[in-house]
């Protein structure tokens, strides 16, 4: 059975963050990061507060979180919804981590 993450960005222009003359770098990784993990067989889907505010506050785990951190605590990522990373962008190795992906040595790595 695949594994299912799910993350929360803060509110963002567009679905990535990816567009715009001043796109952050980690921002352009994460996305990447998020294709390899489908590459990889993990079901992914990504919501922006900006634009899809009624997820955020139907998924308790994040609605908590939300009234317990503030937005400061986005991006939150959930794997199998329990949540595995607040706060920041986790690099790929982390996400492999996350739902069970072993990388053998740093060549699966993205760079920017």
């Amino acid at each position: 059975m695949s594994k299912v993450v799910e993350i929360f960005d803060p509110p963002m222009c567009c679905s990535t963050g990816v567009c715009g003359v001043d796109v952050d770098p980690k921002l352009i990784r994460f996305a990447a990061d998020l294709d390899w993990l489908k590459r990889q067989h993990v079901e992914v889907w990504r919501y922006n507060l900006a634009h899809e505010p009624t997820r955020f506050a139907q998924q308790a785990v994040i609605r908590d979180l939300l009234i317990r951190s503030s937005p400061r605590a986005l991006p939150a990522i959930l794997v199998d919804g329990v949540l595995a990373s607040q706060g920041r962008y986790p690099d790929r190795t982390e996400l492999a981590a996350m739902v069970g992906i072993k990388i053998e040595d740093g060549s699966e790595t993205a760079t920017i």
